[in-house]
């Protein structure tokens, strides 16, 4: 166990003097900026590609079980240099922060972003979680989804990322499995309520977060709305 808490210290320590030093260009505002005009580029490379190759598209190769809006990702070696002159200076390829990807791929596809930062919280939170060989689960919200006692791993606060959306600190959540997801509850509360539509319970509404945005719910449960049209998690 000793051996495992200070291999686990280390491994920390290591991220986070890569997170601050191994990408020096990620730090550039142009690097870090979903600009429009780029998101817009890659979506007509995407087109073009698409109508040339008869249908097929520039992504890269998952399993079938990867999340939804991370299943997709763009292959920049297929569209760059003949259908895109460069590829984005913010996207992940290039050494920047984000991962484009495709969403409704079988009807119209269209490019999405997520920020890969969000990935490196969840993996150092994860080392974290394995030197103490359990996760210190401290509430059920859900069937199968729990909060963390982040005190048990060592930090003084609770760990929130960044939304995409609001701009506000968005809690994180784990199940049984350890496996860990970002809870999009307060962005789709507030999606719910400017909303006209009529959404069933049962139905995944994440999409309401892409339609109308750059960016994908990236690392999230599948979330539907209760007798009060307030979004919870859809758990089985």
């Amino acid at each position: 166990m000793k051996r495992i808490g200070i291999t686990a210290f280390l491994l920390i320590i290591t991220m986070s003097l890569l997170s601050g030093c191994l990408y020096p260009e990620e730090e550039l505002s142009q690097n870090q900026i979903p600009y429009e005009t780029q998101v817009k580029a890659v979506q007509e490379a995407v087109e073009a590609y698409q109508k040339d190759q008869g249908g097929l598209l520039p992504i890269k190769t998952r399993d079938q079980d990867t999340p939804i809006y991370q299943k997709y990702p763009i292959d920049f070696r297929k569209l760059s240099p003949r259908y895109l002159p460069e590829i984005p200076g913010n996207a992940f390829e290039n050494g920047g922060i984000f991962q484009y990807v495709l969403v409704n791929v079988e009807d119209k596809p269209e490019v999405k972003i997520f920020d890969l930062r969000i990935a490196e919280q969840i993996r150092e939170l994860k080392i974290r979680i394995q030197a103490q060989d359990y996760p210190p689960f401290k509430k059920e919200v859900a069937n199968n989804v729990y909060t963390l006692n982040y005190k048990e791993l060592g930090y003084e606060e609770e760990v929130y990322v960044n939304s995409p959306y609001s701009n506000k600190n968005l809690p994180l959540v784990i199940n049984g499995d350890g496996e860990i997801f970002v809870d999009y509850s307060m962005d789709l509360f507030e999606k719910l309520e400017s909303s006209k539509g009529e959404w069933e319970r049962g139905e995944d509404i994440r999409d309401m977060l892409v339609d109308g945005t750059y960016f994908v719910p990236a690392y999230s449960l599948p979330y539907t709305v209760d007798e009060n049209n307030e979004p919870v998690f859809m758990t089985k």
